[in-house]
């Protein structure tokens, strides 16, 4: 069965063509003009989707080496996202669809991020077996699902607030750190102190997390010592940075372990923009080692925005049956 997969949620246009989840092709077009602007603008967002889905889609056909009539259906994000940029992505979806006679598949985008573990290479690549946790940790969302098979996935716990991503992007900027910060953030930390600055920690019930006072925290920090030391950001980033991300880690992974423990599940996978940390990818691999739990850490490519978690995701909605109306609309807010 062949899936094309067509993602636009943010600000990256992606098309994939997956054979039965083997991967045949995946294109992103990135943009970056939102980099003048420290943080994504929706109207822009949309204007480049429009620009780029055409040939990003063309291309994903032709690097898979099949012709348009070869696709079976088409899985496309229907939200979360900015509306505008779904909004190119869904039409042009329905549109393609539509001229193929071939059924649409929606599909959650945060589905998507957890199922990017079941993209093969080949017929012998090792997939998570069920049930497995999930720790999806991205720019707008950090949660801990508990997935009993590709369609049957139950939120533990979330963000009540910031999510992790958010976290690093928005003290980055304050450090005047291009954006997207996260990734700058984990490259000054591999050479800083991790436990040279203390930042309030949230203690929140059950598995829910809160990302907002360790950001205010941080906040005053640079503001206390700033008035002490003009120069205290320069001379200190690289400390800052691991001192941010130390207790960014220290939150996700308290909250994974009460979940692993109250449910005695033996794998667990990460997923999302925030899990293409080093750091983070790092403590994952070493938790699970030290208790006799299998790790799954995609592979950096498979972490940000992609349609190849579209397809795979949209593959088995199909399995079970599961298409999408032509006129489903998308929507910005949706729940797993």
């Amino acid at each position: 069965m062949i899936i094309l997969g067509i993602e636009s949620s943010c600000d990256d246009t992606s098309a994939a063509i997956v054979k039965d989840c083997i991967l045949m092709s995946n294109v992103i077009a990135s943009q970056k003009v939102h980099e003048a602007y420290g943080g994504v603008v929706p109207e822009l967002a949309s204007r480049a989707h429009q620009q780029n889905i055409v040939p990003v889609v063309s291309e994903a056909i032709r690097q898979a080496g099949i012709e348009k009539g070869d696709i079976d259906a088409i899985a496309f994000t229907r939200g979360p996202g900015l509306p505008g940029s779904l909004h190119v992505g869904t039409s042009f979806s329905k549109g393609l669809a539509l001229a193929l006679n071939v059924p649409l598949v929606d599909v959650n985008h945060l589905h998507g991020h957890v199922l990017a573990h079941f993209i093969k290479d080949d017929e012998n690549t090792v997939v998570p077996s069920f049930p497995f946790l999930c720790l999806l940790i991205s720019g707008g969302n950090s949660q801990i699902i508990k997935v009993q098979s590709p369609t049957d996935m139950e939120i533990m716990g979330q963000t009540i607030d910031d999510a992790a991503g958010e976290a690093f992007d928005k003290c980055a900027k304050v450090m005047g750190l291009p954006y997207p910060g996260g990734p700058y953030i984990d490259e000054l930390a591999q050479h800083g102190d991790p436990k040279r600055f203390k930042f309030s920690k949230p203690h929140i019930e059950g598995y829910n997390y809160s990302f907002s006072g360790l950001k205010t925290s941080f906040l005053y920090t640079l503001r206390d010592n700033i008035k002490l030391n003009p120069n205290f950001i320069e001379e200190n980033k690289a400390d800052l940075a691991a001192s941010l991300q130390h207790t960014i880690i220290d939150t996700l992974m308290d909250k994974l372990d009460k979940a692993v423990k109250a449910t005695g599940i033996k794998t667990v996978a990460i997923s999302g923009g925030v899990s293409a940390n080093s750091g983070v990818r790092a403590a994952v691999q070493h938790y699970c080692d030290r208790r006799n739990i299998t790790a799954f850490i995609p592979k950096r490519s498979f972490t940000t925005d992609n349609a190849a978690m579209i397809a795979v995701a949209g593959y088995f909605k199909y399995l079970n049956g599961d298409t999408c109306d032509i006129t489903a609309p998308p929507f910005a807010r949706v729940v797993i």
